[in-house]
């Protein structure tokens, strides 16, 4: 890695480097809490809805009990729609409470609630996880994107998993646009989860892309 990458790398996960799950507070690991938490935020991150937003809503459904497939499927419709109105999140909350019952029921019926069991069924392989993950309601390529990006750091079978948002928010700054290359700058499947979150975020605006580079040079 050159000197310049290098200070690239440090600068972004020094500034834009927390995850998303870590941002709606859900301390991501291999065990099925965590895990179906984080496709509770993929699904509500899929929305045409500001990230923010998403996140405050995934931490009022997981404070009001529903971090848990079975305490989503229990929780009623109306529940739902109160929980993602304390986030905010007005505009979507009714088809999306509907969408993470129908989900949490799809979980608990055809994974035993533990998004292990898919994993494994998909024998690891992301293209076939994101097509398992697409069968949840309000999950499509994005929202599998999302879920990938993240997972990667407790599922290394997935790694790496840098999707076109990622790769583009690299190419903007100067950085590999491959997987392959960009993937060995991080030094860990977690670190590699926070450089894929600092990437999407530059993806999105030309002023971070300014900021990190200027940063960068100092």
């Amino acid at each position: 890695m050159s000197k310049s990458d290098k200070a690239l790398l440090d600068v972004l996960l020094d500034r834009y480097g927390s995850t998303f799950a870590g941002e709606a507070g859900i301390k991501l690991s291999d065990q099925p809490r965590p895990l179906y938490q984080l496709l509770v935020l993929a699904t509500l991150l899929s929305a045409r809805i500001s990230s923010g937003v998403a996140v405050a809503a995934a931490k009022e459904l997981f404070k009001a009990g529903y971090g848990t497939p079975k305490g989503m499927r229990d929780a009623s419709w109306q529940d739902r729609v109160d929980a993602l109105g304390r986030g905010h999140y007005r505009r979507y909350d009714e088809r999306t409470a509907t969408m993470l019952g129908d989900g949490a029921e799809l979980l608990l019926d055809h994974w035993k609630g533990d998004l292990r069991r898919l994993r494994d069924e998909a024998k690891g392989d992301d293209k076939k996880i994101a097509s398992l993950l697409m069968e949840f309601p309000g999950i499509g390529p994005t929202g599998a994107d999302i879920f990938l990006r993240e997972v990667q750091a407790v599922w290394p079978q997935v790694a790496p998993h840098l999707d076109k948002r990622v790769l583009d928010g690299a190419g903007k700054l100067g950085l590999p646009r491959q997987a392959r290359p960009l993937a060995e700058m991080a030094h860990s499947g977690e670190e590699l989860a926070r450089l894929s979150a600092a990437l999407v975020r530059v993806s999105r605006s030309k002023k971070t892309v300014d900021e990190v580079k200027s940063a960068a040079v100092r």
